[in-house]
């Protein structure tokens, strides 16, 4: 038999074993940090004068009204159309710890028309928000945690982002987007090339369902031919609250607005009876059925069924919910039926009804825009969330699930989630859409958690990944930061979601 026999410490001895514990893990932390600079700075030291030079001039030394942090921002344009004068807006944001350890990740938002930087950056999932005082306050969930995160404002005309050629805005539509993009990618690799090693991934929202899906095929159509130079090390793509199917999408969103009691039984069945989402043109028994869908959200927001609207008294000329409209655009764009109707281009306002007042006002300021290397050009028009000169979008499918399709069998990492109290492009509208897919379910229908509380639901399908977000909005990062933060790294991390408490 084995007799352990505990050894005595005096109240000494304990206090000197404690301290050679903190002094060791005070060591391991700062050898962390020196090797971490260390290979930062290698990495920094393998780049030529002239790529050093241009990433200094994008440098952000710091915004006014902003925080103290410890990571590197930069900002400016990179021009994607030399005859044209075409040049496209961005932000960039190294990860706050160990950027050489994390992946590079784009962030679009959608539209069409509308700001990477004003929703994405400022709003849901950048590091810095504007705040009423025109002050920024750091976003704790931000993404730049988990990621090197990118913004960009495509396509040109919208916010800071320009063309040179009148014409070009008359031209917009889903493929020169697209097109514009993957010009900017190739371009932004050559003026930052330490990170075009690192694992590339694309996520986005609302109509970025087009912009994310048609960028990665684009993406991984040229990677099979292009000089490893040219090689972008696409991964994957995540994708909220998504446009994706002019069917499914706008039945979705009529059987939502039932199942939530936004509209009457009667709204609801002259819908079913009239209108066929999968044909044009559509009759005048359905346009006068849908106006009667559409009045309901006049008064409440379709973008957070149950969210608040803005009524701050300083800016009541500008903030009423019915003021808050994005640009009519007219011509090919998705969905066809319901893109027709001005409730449709509602502008969304998130968590506080009124931030897109505060970033508005801030991305206005002369020395904001100093600051971030923007609107050199002095454009004449000041910076909005949602562009007013594109007026005609040219080519928009009826359908994006052909490309994820495709993007599947080409074993690219796809997850896809929503926000289950949006009405714009709500959980059943995705639902519906996915099961057009006709793929394999690997996991059924489970919960998954955000600590002790259940955070949404999820289904793994062969090659893609479903997820829905609990009380989320269509802005996910915005409603619920916690849990979209939780998303991003395990999708990242190409991890499953905890289904069980934390």
């Amino acid at each position: 038999m084995c007799v352990f026999i505990s050894q005595k410490h005096t109240p000494r001895e304990r206090e000197r074993e404690s301290t050679s514990k903190m002094a060791s893990s005070l060591y391991v932390y700062l050898l962390v940090l020196v090797l971490g600079g260390a290979l930062q700075a290698s990495v920094d030291g393998h780049l030529s004068h002239e790529i050093l030079a241009r990433q200094k001039a994008d440098r952000v030394k710091k915004l006014p009204g902003q925080p103290e942090v410890g990571f590197r921002q930069y900002a400016g344009y990179v021009t994607v159309n030399e005859s044209h004068g075409r040049a496209l807006f961005y932000w960039f944001f190294e990860a706050t710890q160990n950027p050489h350890q994390k992946p590079l990740l784009l962030w679009l938002n959608g539209g069409p028309g509308c700001s990477s930087i004003g929703f994405g950056a400022t709003e849901e999932l950048g590091p810095f928000f504007p705040r009423k005082d025109g002050k920024l306050k750091f976003n704790p969930h931000t993404w730049n945690k988990a990621a090197n995160l990118l913004f960009v404002e495509s396509p040109v005309g919208v916010g800071f982002s320009y063309t040179n050629t009148s014409s070009d805005i008359d031209q917009l539509g889903d493929t020169i987007t697209a097109k514009d993009s993957y010009a900017f990618l190739i371009h932004w690799f050559k003026r930052f090339p330490q990170f075009k090693p690192y694992d590339f991934y694309i996520a986005g929202e609302s109509y970025a369902g087009h912009y994310v899906p048609q960028l990665a095929e684009v993406i991984y159509d040229h990677n099979k031919h292009v000089s490893k130079k040219l090689h972008i090390n696409l991964k994957g793509f995540m994708i909220g609250n998504a446009l994706l199917d002019d069917d499914t999408d706008q039945r979705g969103m009529v059987s939502y607005a039932w199942d939530h009691a936004v509209i009457s039984d009667r709204v609801f069945f002259d819908i079913k009876k009239a209108c066929n989402f999968s044909a044009e043109p559509v009759t005048e028994e359905c346009n006068i059925a849908l106006g009667k869908y559409f009045e309901v959200y006049e008064i409440i927001d379709m973008y957070s069924l149950y969210a608040p609207t803005c009524e701050d008294d300083a800016t009541s000329s500008t903030t009423s919910f019915v003021a808050r409209q994005l640009p009519l655009i007219r011509g090919n764009v998705a969905p066809k039926t319901f893109s027709k109707f001005p409730a449709w281009h509602k502008r969304p306002t998130g968590y506080d009804p009124c931030a897109s007042d505060y970033t508005t006002v801030y991305l206005n300021r002369p020395e904001v825009q100093a600051a971030l290397h923007a609107n050199v050009t002095n454009i004449p028009y000041p910076w909005t969330h949602c562009s007013n000169n594109i007026s005609f979008w040219n080519d928009a499918p009826a359908s994006i699930l052909p490309i994820i399709k495709k993007l599947v069998d080409g074993g690219l990492r796809i997850w896809v989630f929503s926000g289950d109290t949006d009405g714009r492009i709500p959980v059943s509208s995705t639902r519906l859409t996915l099961r057009k897919l006709g793929l394999k379910t690997i996991q059924e229908w489970t919960p998954w958690y955000t600590s002790h509380e259940v955070g949404g639901w999820t289904i793994e399908y062969d090659g893609l990944t479903f997820v829905t977000v609990r009380g989320a909005g269509h802005e996910v990062p915005t409603f619920a930061p916690k849990q979209a933060f939780q998303l991003i790294r395990h999708f990242l991390d190409n991890e499953k979601l905890p289904s069980t408490p934390i």
